[in-house]
């Protein structure tokens, strides 16, 4: 099959970001403004992800709405897998942080040694695929338990917060500029992401009081919601992100 995973581009990384803050401020949405509880929250949410994912794997080629779709989902469920170990468990965030840390590892391990390689430009196996969707979801289990900690650790503000995980990737993407290696600067740039864009849902959701614009959680999650879908709509029409780009009908798809 062709490569399952759009190209790396500026789209790639906005959407990405905006599906992280998505992930943070429609979770807190419907935990704790809704009242579903960390639990209920976390079974409906898997339990789209498993559908999403169902279709996902079934298509032959990248289809940016079912692709991106199932990152939104991702980021729901990654951040309400670290919060159940915090909140419903007490489990202490430098934990949460190291036993996400190396599954990661361990993931990415097992990952290199069966195929050889960990690029995202090579997503044209089954085996492949099911590595890239696993390390996409323990990243943003990763990324929600650092950026909770450092915030725990240091006390910021909601709008100071971002501008640690911002600072690192700029620092990721000087050191790619050099000759860094792409792949490992690419799944750093991905994790760090995820503590960016909670710190951004934060800030935007938080009263005023606290040092954020006071938009809400759900006026948060609608404004990125609809930015993610006008995006991917821009993308489905002109293939900006496909890594090849073929005459899809015979894949029996009309992206």
């Amino acid at each position: 099959m062709l490569n399952k995973v759009p190209e790396v581009t500026i789209y790639f990384w906005v959407i990405k970001i905006l599906c992280t803050t998505v992930g943070e401020s429609f979770a807190d949405y419907i935990n704790e403004t809704l009242g579903f509880g960390l639990t209920n929250t976390t079974l409906v949410f898997s339990a789209a992800l498993v559908a999403v994912l169902v279709a996902q794997f079934r298509l032959r080629l990248y289809v940016p709405g079912v692709y991106w779709l199932a990152v939104v989902l991702i980021s729901v469920v990654g951040t309400l897998l670290t919060d159940n170990l915090t909140d419903g468990h007490n489990v202490p965030l430098w934990i949460s942080t190291t036993v996400f840390g190396l599954l990661l590892a361990a993931v990415f391990g097992v990952w290199y040694t069966r195929e050889r390689t960990l690029s995202i430009h090579s997503i044209v196996t089954t085996p492949r695929e099911s590595f890239y969707w696993l390390t996409v979801l323990v990243t943003f289990a990763l990324g929600t338990a650092v950026g909770d900690w450092t915030l725990e650790l240091t006390g910021w503000s909601p709008g100071t917060s971002i501008l640690l995980p911002a600072g690192l990737i700029v620092a990721v993407f000087a050191a790619w500029k050099v000759g860094a290696g792409p792949v490992l600067t690419f799944w750093l740039a991905y994790i760090l992401t995820r503590p960016l864009g909670a710190n951004i849902g934060d800030y935007l959701a938080s009263n005023h009081a606290d040092g954020g614009l006071g938009l809400g959680t759900l006026g948060t999650s609608v404004l990125f919601l609809g930015t993610i879908f006008a995006v991917v709509v821009y993308l489905t029409k002109t293939q900006k992100d496909r890594t090849e780009l073929v005459d899809v009908s015979e894949f029996g798809t009309s992206d």
